[in-house]
């Protein structure tokens, strides 16, 4: 017979993997835009600022989705919003294929942005009612590893579906990658439990003021805006946002205008930067928890220099293969949401902390809907090399911030 604490691990990384392997394919249904925006430019007869808007609207609703879904989760169940989120998700890619009005598309993209962002918050919710603080750094860290592979599975599979279905064109980027997440929903649902009470064990520490939380659906964010900490990481969240989602967002588009590759070549020439993502989810944990003993800052710090002289010498490389390195380098560096997400625990605990990392994604998300509009437009203006060097020194700022943020931390220790 298991002890209560054989069962208890057993069950954390049931709700770990069960939340990654889901989310492996949700991108499937959000950042596969990226990937046949010049497609969709060239059959609307539309600049790339026009289509940055269509994504845009994804990364408004995602959000503020984010704002509220993460509390709401807390409030009237995770698993639940996360179910609905999934499907809704689905239908709106989906209808997406069938359409030929940009503006019809963007209201149902950035429906389909409010129905993605049910899930996350509440996932990171979950995985920290089941690992203890010692701990949140790993099981969020290999989250969001899956969030990062989950872009290269969004690359790999647009690509295979452009491929077997050339004739639909950018349509088949939405028609078919994102129904494999709907057969993943059966053990998805069998396996995944909100809670240890929910399978007959102590939770990690017992919450309290339960009665309270549910009488003061906003007492929360009261509390999580009260702490300096949380108003700099919304900062510097939303900075990151920036950073990642301008890459993600442009990068594709880059290697076919800039280069003149093809739209599988651009994709493949692209991969190394969410692999780079993939693989920074694995390192991140093992410093912050292990080298740098839970701070977060000095991993922070080091991200965003790499960062910074990556991105500078990025539009200068007119070589593919080195391009692609280098993507790689700050594919690493630049994804310190990682962190983020380490640090929406630290702030909110296990009683809070879907609703903090709802906050702190709202923040990112912000970041995301601010690039896609003015990059577009700064593309269009300045060329593509403006986009590479505002996205490094926005990394600079990152690292004043987190100096800002030590300086708060040791204070409040005194």
């Amino acid at each position: 017979m298991k002890s209560n604490s054989k069962k208890f691990t057993e069950y954390a990384w049931k709700m770990l993997l069960s939340f990654g392997f889901v989310y492996l394919f949700f991108y499937n249904g959000r950042q596969n835009i990226n990937l046949v925006m010049t497609q969709m430019a060239e059959d609307f007869g539309s600049t790339t600022t026009a289509i940055g808007v269509i994504s845009s609207s994804l990364f408004w609703c995602y959000a503020f989705g984010q704002l509220v879904n993460g509390r709401l989760g807390a409030y009237f169940g995770y698993k639940k919003f996360m179910i609905i989120g999934i499907v809704m998700s689905t239908i709106m890619n989906i209808l997406i294929s069938f359409q030929s009005s940009i503006l019809v598309i963007s209201i149902l993209w950035g429906l389909n942005g409010y129905f993605q962002s049910m899930v996350w918050a509440n996932g990171i919710g979950v995985l920290n009612k089941w690992w203890t603080k010692e701990k949140r750094g790993f099981a969020t860290g290999i989250a969001t590893a899956f969030s990062g592979l989950a872009q290269v599975v969004t690359y790999l599979s647009v690509s295979l579906c452009i491929g077997l279905f050339p004739e639909l064109g950018w349509r088949a980027g939405f028609r078919f990658p994102i129904i494999p997440i709907l057969f993943l929903l059966i053990p998805f649902c069998i396996l995944f439990k909100e809670k240890p009470e929910d399978v007959g064990l102590k939770p990690i520490i017992k919450e309290k003021n339960k009665q309270a939380e549910r009488k003061n659906f906003f007492y929360p964010y009261k509390k999580l805006f009260s702490k300096p900490k949380m108003i700099l990481f919304c900062i510097i969240s939303a900075i990151a946002g920036i950073g990642r989602y301008g890459l993600l967002t442009w990068i594709p588009t880059y290697f076919m205008e800039s280069m003149g590759l093809s739209i599988k070549e651009g994709i493949f020439s692209s991969i190394l930067l969410p692999i780079g993502q993939a693989l920074a989810m694995f390192v991140f944990p093992f410093l912050t928890d292990k080298l740098f003993k839970g701070k977060r800052e000095p991993m922070l710090a080091l991200a965003s220099i790499l960062t910074f002289i990556s991105m500078i010498t990025f539009p200068f490389i007119h070589s593919q293969s080195i391009a692609s390195i280098v993507l790689f380098i700050a594919g690493i560096f630049s994804m310190i949401t990682g962190v983020i997400w380490s640090v929406a625990g630290d702030i909110g605990g296990s009683e809070y902390s879907s609703t903090a990392t709802g906050i702190l994604d709202w923040s990112v998300y912000m970041g995301a809907a601010i690039q896609a509009f003015i990059f577009g437009l700064v593309k269009d203006t300045f060329g593509w090399s403006a986009i590479f060097i505002t996205i490094g020194c926005l990394y600079i700022v990152i690292l004043a911030l987190t100096i800002v943020s030590s300086r708060i931390k040791e204070c409040e220790q005194k």
